[in-house]
Order: C-alpha cells, then structure tokens, then sequence
C-alpha cells in the first residue's frame, strides 16, 4: 500500500481543510425511514415488535427478554479467569478516577438576604446500549456502568444484542456483574434504543439512552432525542479516530502501533499522523507494514488505513493547530516535551502524553473514560464523565432583607421589558414588608 506524506506550507487553505475532511459514511439513503418504522412498532407494539425484531435482525427466538441469574452463572463458567481478573482490575482504576470526579454542591450569598444555591441530582433512569458487532465488548459495559453507579442513577438498563441462540456475549454479562449492573436485556439495534426510550412490558423507559452503536443504533438515538416521548442521549457518535503527533525523537514502531490499533476499530476508522521529520513518517510507514502482517483484524485495519492521513508540518506549533482544526478523538502526543505540547491543545477527546501512553490504555484500565466525541465534535462536547449522569438544580432563598435590597433592580427590569406581571410579583411583596415594618414601629 502506498502512504503518500502531505507537505501542509505546500498547501492552499480550500486544500487543507480537504485533507482534515473525514472519509464520507456511506449511509443507505432508505435507513432513516426504515429506523423510523422501527421505533414506531416498538412504540406501539412494545415487547411483541422487540421479539419479532430479534428473529428478524439477530436470528433468535427469545421469550423472556430479560437476563436471568442462571444466564450469569452460566457466563461465569464460559470466560476464563485472567478475564475476571482484568475487569475487576479496570473496574477499580476507573471508579477512582470517576469517583473523584462527583461535583460538590455550591451555596453562595450573593448579597445581604439573598443565598443562591446549586445542586447536582442523578438522572433518575438511564438505559445503557453495548453493541456486538465483530467482537465483544466488554469494556464498553466497564465505561458506561461505572459512571452511571458512582453518579447515583436509581435505575440502570442495559441492552445488548443476542447471538442466534437467544444469548448475550458471555463477557459481557461477566463484565456487567462485576461492575454491579442486574437489569440486562437482551435486543439490540434500533429496537434497542426504541425500546429504552419508549417503554414496554418488559424492558422500562429510561430518561437518557448512552453507548455506541452502528448507523441504525446511530439514527435511532438522535430520532429519539427529539421525540417529545422519548429519550435524550448522550452524544453524537462516529466512526473511531486517532491523530498522533510526533518528531524527531519520537518511536516510530510505537507510532505505528497506535496507528493499527485504532485503524483494526472498523473499516471507516481513520488515522492522522502529524510530524515536522520526513524520516519519521518513513520509519513509521515500515513498521506499519511489518506489524499489520500480524493482526487478526488485518483486512479492517488495510481498509481503515485507506483513510489515512500523514503530514509534514514546518513546526511543533503548527501540528498542533493542525490537531485542534481536527478535534480528534484520540489525540497522542509523542513528543520530547508532550506537556508543553498539552498546553496549546485545544480540542480533543481524550489526550494520551508520552511514548508509553498508548491508546488502548484508555480504551480498558487508565481509569478515564473512552465513550469520547468523534468527528470533529471535540470541538464542543466532552467526554463521557459524571456529568453526564447528573443533572444541576439552581435553588434562591431570601429573606425580607434580601429581597428589600434587590427589589428595585428587579423591578426596573421588569418595566424595561414590560412585564407588568414579574414586576408586581416583588411589588406586593415589598409593600407587605414595609407596612409590618411601620405596624413594628408604631408598637415600639
């Protein structure tokens, strides 16, 4: 396979945007309203639609939809015990970092007599999406779950597609165990999130539907979100990215690793190689083709890397710039000094410094989270974190004193804009205060 290196000083500004444009998806025209007449028969057909959507869709005759105790148990014996081992491992790693990531409820006195308040609160029912799609996912079960918990949802449903046997990955449900989630279910696809979002006799509505998925899980979460009766979710989602940045001093068999083991994520996948050394792109190309040789996923990797992108920029600067126009997912700094390269990095979904930071560390057992904005939409939304199972309260208590000493401000603002009704909500008031006062003085 030919790499060719872009030479971005070469480069118009109409072409530099070209080169960061990523690859178009090929969406079936017809999938919208086939999504559509999906959510509509779960919508009213509830569970009746959902089981005729898992003989049709995933081959399986499925009579109880939930997951039952003697399935997990079964589970249990079909992985092996290094598995258990490593989930309860990145279990741990990533409750420490997202316990420490609860928000602490404010209390501010404003002025004299008037106290504003802000509270978090959980959002009451989430219903978390686990695809199976070439191969199971575990982690993804680790990284919506823990979260969900430490945030204090009073209800947690998870959704998974089952295998023709009626079946939920054995993994999965081990890794939903341990992470303390009991409400598994088993369908997937768009009749997964129609039902979380909708209800139906088995499997409940849920207020915020999370988690990756293909383009039909795709279309049915953002056809729901704007549904008055359905649900919200948690972020617009593409195909998996990862830019890295590198120079001189940079390794080039690391680079090339970090490169693969995004690009075996799926077809449309796509990396970006940013350096300011030729030599270090020709290094990286070869130790490209060497360890792809190696990967089972190697015919995914190939025609991910069809999609990839290598560029020359004339200084560390500028790769960096280069890496904010982008936003992209993964963002790996491979640099002499990744901190100071850290401190002009705008836009990015998750930031991996060093050369012995690599990508998949994320992806299972550093801690953070790895559901991250795609798509250049790190320009604007974060990553999955706590604050995504919360919700915030704003609260104001005053007292007569504190509402005396606001009342013309709020009065004056509300002749502004002509609202009679606002202004005369402080009106009463006030003139109840001052006439105990003068009752008060007149006593005294």
């Amino acid at each position: 396979m030919n790499y060719s290196l872009i030479k971005w000083a070469e480069l118009e500004q109409s072409e530099r945007l070209e080169v960061l444009k990523r690859p178009v998806n090929e969406i079936n025209p017809g999938l919208k309203p086939k999504v559509e007449q999906i959510l509509f028969d779960v919508k009213s057909n509830k569970d009746k639609a959902v089981r005729e959507y898992n003989l049709k869709f995933d081959k399986a005759v499925i009579d109880c939809l939930r997951v039952s105790d003697g399935e997990i148990r079964e589970a249990y014996a079909k992985v092996e015990d290094r598995f258990i081992v490593a989930i309860r491992e990145s279990v741990k790693n990533i409750e420490s970092f997202h316990k420490a990531q609860q928000p602490i409820d404010i209390t501010v006195q404003v002025a004299k007599g008037v106290e504003c308040r802000k509270v978090y609160l959980p959002i009451e029912k989430v219903g978390l999406y686990v695809p199976a799609g070439t191969a199971p996912l575990p982690s993804t079960v680790m990284m919506l779950g823990v979260p969900a918990l430490i945030a204090g949802c009073h209800k947690v449903v998870l959704c998974s597609p089952p295998d023709e046997n009626g079946k939920i990955d054995p993994a999965v449900l081990v890794a939903a165990d341990i992470v303390g989630l009991n409400e598994i279910y088993k369908v997937g696809g768009a009749q997964a999130v129609a039902a979380m979002a909708f209800g139906t006799e088995s499997i409940p509505k849920v207020d915020k539907i999370f988690g990756p998925g293909n383009a039909w899980v795709t279309e049915a979460k953002q056809q729901v979100s704007v549904d008055k009766d359905g649900a919200a979710i948690d972020m617009p989602a593409g195909p998996s990215e990862v830019l890295v940045i590198g120079d001189d001093g940079s390794n080039p068999a690391f680079i090339a690793s970090d490169l693969l083991s995004q690009a075996e994520h799926g077809k449309d996948s796509q990396v970006v190689l940013l350096t300011t050394n030729e030599r270090l792109f020709q290094d990286v190309v070869k130790n490209l083709e060497s360890q792809l040789m190696s990967l089972s996923r190697k015919n995914i990797a190939l025609s991910a890397l069809k999609n990839s992108v290598f560029i020359l920029a004339s200084s560390e600067r500028e790769m960096v710039e280069i890496s904010n126009a982008y936003a992209p997912e993964h963002l790996i700094i491979q640099t002499k000094e990744p901190e100071l390269t850290l401190n002009h990095v705008r836009n990015a979904g998750s930031v991996f410094l060093g050369p012995y930071s690599p990508e998949s560390v994320g992806d299972y057992s550093s801690g953070t989270n790895h559901v991250l904005p795609t798509y250049g939409y790190a320009k604007t939304y974060s990553g999955l974190s706590i604050d995504s199972f919360v919700k915030s309260m704003s609260i104001q208590k005053l007292n007569k004193e504190g509402l005396l000493n606001i009342a013309q401000t709020v009065e004056t603002l509300a002749d502004v804009e002509g609202l009679d009704g606002h202004k005369n909500a402080v009106s009463l008031r006030v003139a109840k205060i001052r006439a105990s006062l003068r009752d008060a003085d007149k006593i005294t």
